[in-house]
């Protein structure tokens, strides 16, 4: 048995899919699917179901795979201890990032980390929240900057800051000067949101329960577009083909006159996410990650409310 067979095994796991596996792992699906039956063989028992267009994993498999997440989590804090048992800001710090954080985040923070500790690069990887989650259970990555919430997968967060949302609008709608919107309001127009799969839509659709209820019913289907980025979903809003709710990170700081776009508050108490900074409890470089914190919440981003708090662990 070897580490590089649990890690096959892992990624068949996540990815339900052997083709998949394989090319995630950057090996051919042969030699991906060698190695899994050797292990099988060694083990005595068959960890997959193949044959469907979907490979399942069996109930002594699923044990097994969980088991390995957890061996390759501590291999990968043994070389971690080994590399930097020296100095915990001396080496890359891998990093992972929600898609709709890191495009208004990165920018500011990597400058300031670069001034701060320039002897950790930081490597960057944007991705989903649950992509994310696999990737620090399995030490691919050592931290990842998400919004809450989180399932639940033995990792600890530290708040960084709560961000509200707002209503971008086209600037010859018929909303362009208001003062503010409610969420009651957005059921009336056509909603451009992200696609399935991106959390900022699930936290846009929890905090907004008039549009979750539109966009469930069989008329709201036809009327409400799915993108692909919050940058795909603003040029759209601005091209007049709806409207939008975005986090307040993505509101151009000094909007230009000449805007297509117009960015309105909520009524009252906005809605808001939680931006949260998660890693591994087994982590052993606590003071790369707490000088990661410190870099965010001295990035000034415009309009969050920024948390200086204890970690908690999930």
């Amino acid at each position: 048995m070897t580490l590089t067979e649990l890690k096959y095994i892992v990624a068949v796991a996540r990815e339900r899919h052997f083709g998949r596996a394989a090319e995630a792992c950057f090996v051919s699906q042969p030699t991906l699917s060698v190695a899994i039956r050797k292990l099988e063989d060694e083990l005595g028992v068959t960890l997959f179901e193949r044959g469907g267009a979907e490979v399942g994993v069996t109930a002594i498999g699923q044990r097994i795979v969980t088991q390995a997440q957890k061996v390759l989590e501590e291999s990968a804090s043994i070389k971690e201890i080994a590399r930097q048992g020296h100095d915990p800001l001396a080496g890359p710090l891998r990093v992972g990032v929600i898609h709709t954080i890191g495009p208004y985040l990165l920018p500011r923070l990597v400058p300031m980390q670069i001034a701060r500790t320039p002897q950790m690069p930081l490597l960057l990887q944007e991705n989903f929240t649950l992509r994310l989650v696999e990737l620090l259970r399995q030490g691919e990555i050592d931290c990842a900057i998400m919004a809450l919430p989180l399932p639940e997968a033995g990792l600890v967060t530290q708040p960084l800051y709560d961000e509200p949302f707002v209503v971008a609008v086209p600037r010859d709608h018929e909303w362009a000067e208001r003062q503010a919107i409610s969420s009651e309001d957005l059921k009336q127009q056509t909603m451009l949101l992200l696609g399935t799969g991106h959390c900022f839509r699930d936290q846009v659709l929890e905090v907004c329960p008039e549009l979750s209820r539109f966009s469930a019913a069989s008329d709201g289907i036809q009327r409400t577009f799915e993108g692909s980025s919050l940058e795909t979903i603003r040029h759209m809003v601005a091209a007049g083909i709806g409207v939008t709710v975005l986090p307040v990170t993505a509101v151009p700081e000094s909007p230009q006159p000449k805007s297509l776009l117009r960015y309105l508050p909520f009524e009252g108490v906005p809605p808001e996410r939680r931006v949260v900074l998660a890693w591994r409890r087994s982590f052993p470089r606590l003071a790369a990650i707490e000088a990661l914190a410190q870099a965010v919440y001295e990035c000034g981003l415009p309009g969050v409310k920024m948390l200086d708090k204890e970690a908690v662990p999930i």
